[in-house]
């Protein structure tokens, strides 16, 4: 089945209230087109889970300056000033996780999986009392599985199956939220047929992404250009 869809509708497809993973490593991979899209159609109240907040004016930035966001689940946000002076004011509620330990959280969502125990940070201002269990006589940290609403996906190729192969630092995160969002809304600038590459290639199977919106051209935003991916 083609999963082929417009821009407008499968961003449409998103309500307020939503929790959204934002793939991407920075600015590599990150689905400058899909965000556009959000911030044009306006939806409020959003929980976005990425790495970063990018920088002022791109990215998942432009929907917490336009005021869509009340919360963002990341690892740093020191590029962006903006977003540190809103958390201060309170404008957005922000969650901080190791980048290592975001990624394991996600990681563990996408298999079935409800949470982790680690030993990591807990004698750290990141870890509360609660959040402790003894075990075989060690002490570990109870880290809580995180799954999402719906992912925004960048693919460097896919196929209309949704078959996705991904470029550079961009496989970081991406193949991890493709398995623990319930609903995958991928862009790609190259869309082909099956059989465009080849099986081992294959970063996330189609199984995992509901909507692929392909892209006539990419916008400065996106750095390099991935129209000559080779196969």
């Amino acid at each position: 089945m083609k999963k082929n869809r417009t821009l407008e509708n499968a961003i449409a497809a998103i309500p307020s209230g939503a929790v959204i993973m934002v793939g991407g490593f920075g600015n590599p991979g990150t689905p400058f087109s899909l965000i556009r899209e959000l911030v044009r159609q306006g939806q409020t109240d959003l929980t976005l889970i990425k790495n970063d907040a990018n920088e002022a004016g791109h990215g998942v930035s432009r929907l917490i300056e336009n005021g869509q966001v009340k919360k963002l689940i990341t690892t740093h946000i020191g590029l962006n000033k903006g977003v540190i002076d809103r958390m201060n004011r309170g404008d957005v509620e922000v969650q901080f996780h190791p980048q290592g330990m975001l990624a394991e959280k996600i990681r563990t969502a996408g298999a079935g999986s409800f949470g982790f125990l680690t030993d990591i940070g807990i004698d750290s201002e990141i870890t509360r009392p609660e959040d402790l269990l003894d075990w075989q006589g060690k002490t570990y940290k109870v880290e809580m599985a995180l799954s999402a609403d719906f992912a925004l996906l960048h693919a460097a190729r896919a196929d209309w199956l949704g078959n996705l192969v991904y470029q550079g630092s961009a496989i970081n995160f991406s193949p991890l939220m493709a398995m623990a969002a319930n609903h995958v809304i991928v862009e790609t600038p190259n869309l082909g047929a099956p059989g465009c590459f080849k099986p081992e290639q294959v970063h996330t199977p189609g199984a995992f992404v509901d909507s692929v919106v392909p892209l006539a051209s990419l916008t400065s935003d996106y750095g390099i250009l991935e129209h000559h991916v080779r196969r």
